[in-house]
């Protein structure tokens, strides 16, 4: 069965993702607010992000978790910023202090590294490192007297305490973890959990599922069979006039910010973003109803491509990913709050009915603010 989670922003500024700045959203209660809202109305969590210079990932996820009872959260934490022996026993405390609602998203990506003395080689150094980070705390997780010397990571009788409690199946918290690189995949492959994908088209997703699959036993995995999720933007409305109405309005002021130019952090970027915004050139509107035009403009990650419509349509839209074998959702639109609740209402109910009807096609919505 499928798991449907949020997302909580632990950092905010003016204009992200169309929020208006607020002094007081990091705020225990405000975040907390959230957290509850999510409980409320039917998800099982959110991801909490990652970065240098926002509140720390890990210590937010633990306040969040004494001041809920169901909310899971998904903690991205980064190798570098953790040593894996530290962030086992920690995670495995949190997991054991929370009722095994503990659940890990491995990040690779960029960061201010030199804030916190971090050092990173290319790409081959930082997925190593990667891999062995994830092998070692599975193994910490999972034995007993640890020892371990590899190019990057070194322990020695080492195990996390307090022991990870299993939950039926659930050895231990899941390890999610991205990247559309080779490299990346290679990692994924090999000692992830769950595979996180960005909101691509069906046909790509299809197509990299078929190939880590294919990896996996090409490198010889040796972990439960690698599960998938996406992580994308949710856009409903009333009606599908209303969403795209207004959906196309937010692209057009997050383009008059920008002065009509397209974004400039295009510079730089991830394989998995350069994929997403590559995407506009093939069209604004692809399969049924995924939104290429808000990365043009600033959308980043999960904001850079959108799935708009009613309730119906967007709930049609990721059942079709369902069928390639996404069986994890993280979702989320501006302002996150009220999101919560709407799609909580009107999404959640439709993705968790057996047999819900398809919507009609959605090829014919016009497009007229001329974001091209």
């Amino acid at each position: 069965m499928s798991e449907f989670l949020w997302y909580i922003p632990n950092q905010i500024s003016e204009g992200h993702r169309g929020d208006a700045a607020d002094p007081e959203h990091n705020s225990l209660d405000t975040l907390t607010s959230h957290a509850l809202a999510l409980e409320q109305h039917g998800w099982s969590g959110a991801l909490i992000g990652s970065g240098w210079g926002r509140p720390d990932t890990f210590t937010l996820a633990a306040a969040l978790s004494a001041r809920t009872t169901r909310f899971e959260p998904l903690i991205a934490i980064r190798p570098g910023y953790w040593r894996p022996a530290n962030f086992a026993s920690a995670a495995a405390t949190l997991d054991q202090l929370s009722g095994g609602r503990v659940r890990i998203n491995i990040v690779s990506g960029q960061d201010n590294l030199a804030a916190y003395g971090d050092s990173e080689g290319d790409q081959a150094h930082r997925y190593a490192r990667t891999k062995e980070f994830m092998h070692l705390v599975r193994r910490l997780w999972t034995e007993e007297d640890v020892t371990y010397a590899g190019e990057h990571f070194q322990v020695a009788g080492s195990t996390a305490v307090p022991r990870i409690t299993p939950h039926g199946a659930r050895l231990h918290p899941k390890l999610y973890f991205g990247g559309a690189s080779e490299a990346a995949e290679r990692v994924s492959a090999t000692e992830a959990d769950v595979q996180l994908f960005w909101g691509e088209p069906l046909a790509e997703i299809a197509e990299r599922i078929d190939r880590l699959k294919t990896l996996g036993r090409a490198l010889d995995r040796d972990l439960a069979p690698l599960e998938f999720g996406l992580r994308i933007t949710t856009f409903i409305r009333d009606t599908r006039e209303q969403a795209w109405a207004e959906a196309e309005a937010k692209v057009e002021a997050m383009a008059n910010r920008k002065g009509g130019e397209p974004d400039q952090h295009r510079r730089k970027i991830a394989v998995g973003q350069q994929r997403l915004l590559d995407l506009h050139s093939r069209g604004e509107v692809l399969d049924d109803n995924l939104y290429t035009t808000p990365g043009k403009f600033g959308g980043g990650g999960a904001g850079t491509t959108w799935l708009v419509g009613t309730a119906e349509d967007v709930a049609s839209a990721l059942r079709k990913y369902e069928a390639l074998g996404i069986t994890y959702f993280i979702l989320s639109d501006t302002p996150y709050l009220p999101e919560i609740k709407r799609q909580g209402e009107q999404l959640l109910p439709l993705l968790r009915e057996p047999g819900t009807a398809a919507a009609p096609p959605i090829h014919s919505r016009p497009l007229e603010t001329g974001l091209v």
